[in-house]
This record gives structure tokens, sequence and C-alpha cells, in this order.
């Protein structure tokens, strides 16, 4: 003999408190506004990322025209030797050696060149100047000396020697 059994059915108050989790809507609208939000998040960073490195080509482009600029304002203003114009630059001795110098790379004194600096271009210009009151202007040179770096950098950097 079976028993008939009693199945309650739980009344829609009931299942309205028990349900949990979202729809399908509202999954696909968080997805949405995440991946939107993430999106501007990295767009961001990478364009940041893109110019990071922008200060120090910059700052290596001007300790490369301060090592120049210093390697030729410690020569002697006149030729020691008497010979103008030594095309080597191992030979420059004096200012005027200096000028129209052209370096595809980044050279040391002795014209070696530096690896690591091979992708600026520095050329130099050494010409008499009369901009300083009370200085002739033969005895005076304005040094410039121009470091590129396409297409981020160009870095010109001149200093004054006078003869007296």
């Amino acid at each position: 003999c079976m028993r008939p059994v009693a199945i309650s059915m739980p009344s829609k108050a009931q299942d309205r408190t028990r349900q949990r989790g979202v729809t399908l809507v509202e999954l696909i609208v968080s997805i949405v506004i995440v991946a939107i939000a993430v999106g501007a998040v990295l767009n961001t960073l990478s364009s940041n990322l893109g110019r990071s490195a922008d200060a120090f080509i910059t700052l290596q482009a001007g300790a490369i025209a301060e090592a120049y600029l210093e390697e030729i304002r410690l020569r002697p203003f006149v030729d020691p030797d008497g010979i103008d114009g030594e095309t080597n630059r191992a030979d420059f001795d004096d200012l005027d050696d200096y000028d129209g110098l052209v370096d595809n790379g980044a050279r040391d004194q002795f014209g070696n060149a530096i690896a690591a600096l091979a992708n600026y271009n520095i050329s130099v210009s050494v010409v008499s100047s009369s901009a300083l009151p009370g200085v002739p202007a033969a005895d005076s040179r304005r040094i410039d000396v121009r470091v590129i770096q396409a297409p981020l950098v160009d870095f010109t950097l001149s200093a004054y020697r006078t003869r007296l």
C-alpha cells in the first residue's frame, strides 16, 4: 500500500527571496563597464610609457653637449704650434680647429666612436663674437655645440671664450 506523499510548492513570495545571482543583461552591462574602465586606464599608461624615455634622451643630449663644450673650452685660444686647421680630431690643439666639426654618433676627444651614443649627431660652430661688452670681437669666440637625436631632441649649448 502506497501512501500519498504531500509535496509542498513554495509560494511566490518565498520564491522571490530565494533567487540569487544576476541576470544575463546585468552581467553583460557590468562586463562592458569594467572593459571601458580598464581600456581607459591602459590607454593612459601606454601613452605615458611611450614618452617616459624622452626626458632621459634630452638629459643625455645635454651631457654630450657639455662634454664637447668642455673639451673645446680647455683648448688654447691661439694655436700653440702655429699650424692652423688640423683635420684629425686627435690633433686639434686650439678653439678654431673645432669649427665645422660634424660627428655622426658621439665620439671621445681622440675621435673614437662611442657605440652606446651612435644615434646622436653633433655639430660644432666656433665664431668670433662681439656680444661681450668691452671685449673686441677678435678676442672673443662663441662656441655652439648642437646635438640632434631625431625626432626627439634638437639641443644647442653655447658658451663664450675670450683671449683675455
